[in-house]
Parts: structure tokens; sequence; C-alpha cells
């Protein structure tokens, strides 16, 4: 087996493991620099009735297969240490170990996230189309949440323009959520790109959004938040943003919730007026990002690369 193919697999049995916690796996591997290593010490901590070295090989091979099934069914599976991973996601503290895919991955550095509420306003439809119909037009990927409403419009607006849209998802790769969008979801993989951190098969929970939003902010160089009341997953995306240290883009019209008013108040948030203005914002976010003194973090040096 490829040592690059035992690494990944390795890391996939770490995952594997009963009350594996993702985070915690993430930095012991960086620390050893090896998933192999970390996962040698953690299986011989274990009572086993087989020695260590079989236990650890029979853990590699089953995640081999694994990683053969789901390649095998149109998977992309991208651990943290490999070229492919999204270098933009490694900057921020709830990156994934492992992100599953269905389309074409990417460098996206002009990436921008529309996102807002399921239970979208006729007014935030029309500026959620009009603002991914621009930033689509402009040559910008697109990335929102495939969710009800403004995520939805976004997409569709996007691949309208003949554009690339990018849906991080809060189910497994082979799960449509909400159901309505399956038709949607397949053809943003077959045109775009589909992103998931669950297995491919985990069904929708209560606290897979906001880990997803964590993760459609750490993508994306910029969140315009186009309608969102204080209980909102987009809400909660704008936290992150800032948190991850990008800057998040609102329209004058959400200034009508209090939570919009007091984050106007941050560094970082641009308040603007129009489809022009939120361009020219977003053009300079990406600009200032590709030409700042923070290059994006590289593919960590393990030991077997």
């Amino acid at each position: 087996m490829h040592p690059k193919l035992r690494e990944r697999a390795a890391l996939v049995a770490l995952l594997q493991q009963p009350r594996a916690r993702w985070h915690e796996v993430a930095l012991d591997v960086l620390d050893a620099e090896s998933a192999i290593d970390v996962l040698e010490h953690r299986l011989g901590m274990q009572d086993t009735l087989f020695p260590e070295v079989q236990a650890v090989e029979s853990a590699i091979e089953a995640a081999a297969r694994q990683l053969a099934e789901w390649a095998d069914a149109g998977i992309g599976v991208h651990a943290f240490f490999d070229r492919d991973y999204p270098a933009q996601l490694r900057d921020i503290h709830e990156m994934p170990p492992v992100l599953f895919t269905r389309g074409a991955l990417h460098d996206d550095p002009r990436a921008i996230a529309v996102v807002g509420t399921r239970q979208a306003t006729a007014q935030g439809l029309k500026i959620a189309t009009v603002v991914a119909s621009a930033l689509a037009r402009d040559g910008i990927t697109v990335v929102s949440g495939l969710a009800k409403g403004i995520d939805t419009a976004a997409h569709q607006a996007a691949l309208s323009e003949g554009g690339r849209t990018v849906a991080v998802i809060g189910t497994g790769i082979n799960r449509a959520y909400p159901r309505e969008n399956a038709e949607l979801q397949e053809t943003i993989a077959r045109k775009g790109l589909l992103i998931s951190q669950f297995w491919p098969d985990s069904p929708p929970t209560k606290q897979s959004f906001p880990m997803r939003n964590a993760v459609m902010s750490g993508y994306s160089a910029a969140t315009v938040v186009v309608e969102a009341p204080a209980r909102s997953g987009a809400r909660i995306q704008a936290r992150l943003a800032l948190a991850h240290g990008r800057p998040v883009i609102m329209p004058r019209e959400l200034l009508v919730n209090d939570w919009a008013r007091e984050y106007a108040e941050r560094p970082g948030v641009h308040i603007v007026h129009g489809v022009d203005e939120i361009l020219r914002v977003t053009n300079d976010v990406i600009a200032e990002l590709n030409t700042g003194p923070d290059a994006l973090p590289e593919a960590p040096n393990l030991a077997w690369a």
C-alpha cells in the first residue's frame, strides 16, 4: 500500500475509534507527523486479544477498503495533510481532519459565501439572487449551505449565470437535506462542488449545521449575510467569520435587526448599499487576500511526504 494511502487510511481509522474527538486527532497527528504513529499509540493503550501490530494493520486495511468503496462511489476523500485539501481551511480552529467531496475540487481564492435565513422574504430572495448573479458574472465562486431560502436562491443564481458554486452541507455527502433540494444538490455536484465534513451517510443533526457554518466561513474569503433573524445559522456564520478573520458584508436592510446593528460596530464588518458596493467590497477583500503578507497554510510536512 502506498505510504500516502496508508496515512490516509490510518487517519480514517483514528476518526472511527469510539469517542474519538476529531480536533484532538488532528492535533495529535500534526504533533507526531504521522497518523500511523498515533494509531499505533492509541491501539496500544487499549485492551486487545491481538498483538498491537496486528490490530493496527487490521484497522488500516479496513479503512483502506472503506476508502476504496467511497472512491468507487465517486466520493473524494481529502485528509488535512493532503496537497489538495483546501488550504484556507487549515487556517481555522474548526478545521475538519477529513473532507468528503463530489465535483471539482480546486483552489477557490475568489470565493464568497452568500447566506441567510430559510424563512426568506421576497426582498431577501431578490437580494440573494442579484448578489450571487453579479458575483458569478464577475468570476467569483458563490459558496452557500444548500438550505431552503437564501442559500437555494444563491446557488441557483450562480448556476444560471454559468458560474461556479460550492455547497457546504450539514449532512453526509450521500444525503440530501432538505429533500426538495436533491436535484439541485446533484446539479452542483456535476457543475461545481459539494463539501461535507461528516461521514457520507450521516443524517442531519442539531449540531451539524453550526459545524457546517464554520467550514463554510473558513472556505470563503468573506461572508455576505443577506437576511438573518437573531437565531439563525447565518448569524452564527457571521460570528464565526469574524473569529476566523474573514470580513462580513451586510446590506443596509439587515440593520432592522438588533444583532446586525451591534455587529455593524465591529472591525471587519462592512455595511453596504446596493450590488455595486457589495462587488466593490468583495473585490477589495479578494485583492487584499491575494496580495497580503499572510500566505495560506501549506500542507503539513509529515514524515512520509
